[in-house]
């Protein structure tokens, strides 16, 4: 029987634990493009993530060029109005009907963060996206949609698409910044790890999960990421999946999570080294647009052009 001194340093533990969580949970929240202030005096509806330019407009029709709408899907703790403000006017501009949604915000949440979205269960979540998308496919009269997704967005859909019925209504599905394998940021997978090894497995959860219950998901190891890889894997028959990585992902640890067999898999650098966009910067980056309109209809694939790109995700115009 364990004496007084292991009780001590488990509960050591536990705390130590605990404060590291509080310290780097924040470290998977996407620091760049802050979701955007409330007015003053605002309704409930104000409230809600507005959709960016070019997105949801239910009255578009897809043409035979691009008879897939195409689905915006944000990352952790974004909105579709700051995640896609850049790539949605631009793929609505070159003929494709674009819709975008917010999903899994906390309800618990007070406001502004009433519009940060990504934090409930990625299986809620993926609830969420199949009514979505049934709601699209509706509208539009398409029998599928096309995906784009980032970050937790890359990954989420694919429960949709896997556990949900979704394969037999998406065509393509791309991710940009995928983590097929999970993120090990800031050690937080170590110290998740570490906490179930010594019995303390709900002390992680109890100071993470009421805020996000999605984070603990996106670690390497998780049980969320473990029925995602079993059965031969994540991907999907009859879905052509592509994968956009780079090389300074300072959020998915190592950036290599986000290579997936079977798909097309890009590394930006690869092709442009002077292509320098971190996590959140990926969305903002013309040559990541490049990479997803070529994903998007392969049949007309142009070149890349490489531009120099900065580390950060500039302000979206």
């Amino acid at each position: 029987m364990a004496g007084p001194g292991h009780d001590r340093r488990r509960w050591a533990a536990a705390l130590s634990i605990a404060v590291a969580v509080c310290t780097v949970g924040l470290a998977l929240v996407p620091p760049a493009q802050a979701a955007p202030q409330p007015a003053p005096v605002a309704s409930a509806a104000d409230l809600l993530a507005p959709s960016p330019p070019g997105s949801n407009d239910w009255s578009c029709r897809p043409s035979a060029a691009h008879p897939d709408p195409v689905v915006l899907v944000h990352g952790l703790a974004a909105n579709q109005g700051n995640n896609w403000a850049y790539m949605a006017p631009r793929l609505a501009e070159r003929g494709y009907c674009v819709f975008s949604l917010t999903y899994g915000r906390n309800p618990l949440a007070p406001p502004p963060l009433t519009q940060v979205g990504g934090l409930a269960p990625m299986e809620d979540s993926a609830v969420e996206l199949a009514a979505f998308v049934e709601r699209v496919r509706g509208a539009t009269g398409a029998a599928k949609v096309d995906i784009v997704g980032h970050s937790e967005g890359s990954l989420m859909p694919n429960h949709y698409v896997r556990f949900l019925g979704g394969a037999e209504k998406v065509g393509r599905y791309v991710g940009l910044t995928p983590l097929w394998d999970g993120t090990n940021t800031a050690g937080l997978a170590f110290l998740n790890r570490t906490g179930e090894q010594l019995g303390l497995g709900t002390a992680v959860g109890t100071v993470l999960d009421p805020l996000c219950a999605s984070c603990r998901q996106l670690l390497h190891g998780s049980d969320f990421l473990q029925r995602m890889n079993s059965d031969g894997g994540p991907r999907a028959d009859g879905v052509d999946y592509t994968m956009i990585l780079t090389r300074y992902d300072e959020l998915v640890v190592p950036y290599t999570s986000g290579l997936l067999d079977g798909a097309h898999n890009i590394v930006l650098q690869d092709g442009c080294p002077t292509d320098l966009a971190e996590h959140v910067a990926v969305a903002f980056d013309p040559v990541t647009l490049q990479h997803v309109l070529n994903a998007l209809d392969p049949a007309h694939a142009s070149p890349v052009r490489c531009l120099p790109v900065g580390p950060d995700a500039p302000t979206a115009r």
